[in-house]
């Protein structure tokens, strides 16, 4: 039986990309939720810093992870990512999930 993943990833955009940064993570969101093994992808911004953004993603198992970074808007993403944002994700099985 496979677990499912989650990731959560907090992005920060580098000086004068926040919009940049919003433009590329909005572009993932529609093929992101209609990959087959994806059950959540949703952006969130933090209320006391609008240039700091978070990932919010929830995969059925980790070949569906291993599947999203395979997809042409991950490699886009991964592509650029580094020029707008300071990025650190987490990626975690369940302990104790309702």
């Amino acid at each position: 039986m496979s677990n499912p993943v989650k990731i959560v990833a907090i992005l920060t955009a580098r000086p004068g990309k926040a919009e940049a940064l919003w433009t590329q993570l909005s572009g993932m969101v529609a093929p992101s939720r209609a990959e087959p093994g994806n059950l959540r992808w949703d952006i969130w911004r933090d209320q006391a810093d609008a240039t700091r953004f978070v990932l919010d993603e929830l995969y059925v198992d980790n070949a569906a992870v291993a599947a999203h970074r395979q997809t042409p808007h991950f490699q886009d993403y991964f592509a650029r990512i580094n020029d707008l944002a300071e990025r650190t994700a987490l990626v975690a099985d369940p302990v104790e999930v309702a």
